[in-house]
């Protein structure tokens, strides 16, 4: 066989490969409202730059009529490319083929990839589409999943790990998404759940749907798993570009750098106005990140679920960092279960990969009832202390109101290693508020007065006077300046500037032993 015949049967080859499970099954995707697979990696890579690998990968099975039924690549596309310009990997699992269930390849495909993710240090994005395991593969389909599992726990927090739920994730297939770092579901088509409608309709005789039980509003919403909803393959795909402009390539490197234009001195004039003289008023934390960060630009992280805490990233100066911050518009900024966990796994991705945190603190404290004890809010708190305790990235506060009790210690203070802590004057730093106090430590005076009603109010005003201030904190050094309100953005830039040679250190362990 000549050179040109070996060419031209090798562009033949490449060209089958880029078929995948041929036009009607490309066709179908369509109309279930999904692209293919590698519509889906052009969308998400810089133009021109992927590089696939494997696409001539054929699976070994013979049982079941499989040695009839063969397409090269089998059904997962693999390679790297640029987002943005850096270099990421992706496997993009294909639908048109098997169903895009992991077979013995199609497992050793994405584990090749996820290694030299690792070896590399680039960010992985892994694009879901699959019905699960090859049934006819059987243990040798499971042992494909449990090396990714596996894989994913020791990539986690050296290289940034991204999941898109773009179909079907079911079973086992589920916690390799569940391990990474960030999951993305499309409305209406991206689907996870450890047993499917009619499984449980005859084990618990409970009536749902694919989209009730796993849908991307259920999960982005009720169960936490999602941190992202899209409603569309190309909506979502553009969102994770977005993403990967904030996060550093691996675990070695700090957050990138962009030229925003914003002045970092700029003031903040309308923050005077944002938070209420009342201090039993809401009102939106969200409007005083977006007066502070650069250019207003906010991304907001597990925006539907746990709405009382607010995460995300954002910019000072063109560098990235982590926020975190109570929303006293939504049940008054109070600490239940969920927000301690939502807040505490930001916290540990964030410092993961040194990106630093900035808080802006609200918080009347933890969410009291039986039922968020008998839930375990003492071992879900304890996750968000343990977070902020151990992060050893710089970690800059601002406390906008009220911080009491135990909830003011966890957000970022300097009993945690805050490294710079501001307060504005309209912040209230105490055990608790001042009714609550009042009843306690006056019990008795209050019981013995004639007007008890005036008594009280009285007391608590003297107490508010005395105590609802930021200035006993600051005395003692527990803050580092109180500021004007329009001065935050500019007092932050510094100290960030300030303390991007931070060294700090834990001590020397195995890991610690986080009450999960």
């Amino acid at each position: 066989m000549s050179i040109e015949e070996k060419l031209q049967k090798l562009q033949q080859m490449r060209e089958q490969a880029l078929q995948g499970g041929g036009p009607q099954r490309v066709k179908a995707q369509h109309d279930r409202g999904k692209l293919s697979a590698r519509e889906r990696i052009d969308l998400l890579m810089d133009k021109g730059t992927f590089q696939e690998l494997d696409a001539l990968v054929l699976h070994r099975s013979t049982e079941f009529g499989l040695a009839d039924q063969k397409f090269l690549g089998d059904a997962v596309v693999t390679g790297y490319g640029q987002v943005n310009g850096r270099l990421v990997y992706v496997f993009s699992q294909d639908f048109t083929i098997f169903g895009g269930s992991l077979s013995e390849v199609v497992g050793e495909k994405v584990c090749k990839v996820m290694d030299m993710a690792m070896r590399m240090g680039a960010p992985l994005v892994g694009l879901n589409d699959s019905g699960g395991a090859r049934i006819q593969e059987g243990v040798a389909s499971l042992r494909g999943y449990g090396e990714v599992f596996l894989r994913n726990t020791l990539a986690s927090g050296v290289i940034p790990q991204i999941s898109v739920v773009m179909g079907p994730c079911a079973g086992g297939a589920v916690y390799s998404p569940g391990i990474t770092d960030f999951i993305y579901m499309v409305r209406g088509t991206g689907q996870m759940y450890i047993t499917g409608p009619d499984v449980i309709k005859a084990v618990t005789a409970e009536d749902v749907t694919h989209e009730q039980l796993g849908g991307a509003i259920a999960h982005a919403s009720k169960s936490g798993v999602a941190h992202f909803v899209a409603d569309s393959d190309e909506q979502c795909l553009q969102d994770v570009r977005r993403l990967l402009s904030f996060l550093p390539q691996n675990n070695q490197e700090g957050t990138p750098r962009l030229d925003t234009g914003d002045d970092p001195e700029r003031f903040c004039d309308e923050l005077i106005k944002i938070v209420p003289e009342d201090t039993s008023k809401a009102y939106d934390m969200k409007k005083v990140i977006a007066e502070v960060v650069d250019s207003r630009d906010f991304l907001e992280v597990h925006k539907r679920f746990a709405q009382n805490m607010i995460v995300g990233f954002a910019r000072f100066a063109g560098k990235a960092v982590g926020i975190v911050a109570q929303q006293p518009a939504y049940a008054a900024g109070v600490i239940d279960i969920n927000a301690s966990v939502k807040a505490a796994r930001f916290v540990r991705f964030c410092d993961a990969f040194n990106i630093p945190l900035v808080t802006f603190a609200d918080v009347p404290g933890f969410m009291p009832g039986t039922e968020q004890e008998f839930g375990g809010i003492i071992r879900h708190g304890a996750k968000l202390i343990y977070a902020y305790a151990e992060a050893t990235v710089p970690k800059v506060s601002v406390i906008t109101r009220k911080a009491y009790g135990g909830a003011y210690v966890v957000m970022s203070s300097k009993h945690l290693r805050g490294d710079v802590n501001y307060a504005w004057p309209t912040a209230e730093i105490a055990v608790m508020g001042a009714d609550g106090a009042v009843n306690i430590v006056f019990r008795d005076a209050i019981s013995k007065a004639a007007d008890k009603e005036a008594a009280r109010k009285q007391l608590v005003a003297e107490y508010q006077a005395k105590f609802a201030n930021p200035y006993i904190a600051a005395s003692r050094g527990y803050l580092d300046e109180v500021i004007d309100p329009r001065e935050t953005r500019a007092k932050i830039v510094k100290a960030l500037a300030m303390l991007e040679t931070k060294r700090d250190t834990n001590p020397p362990k195995k890991h610690g032993n986080i009450p999960l």
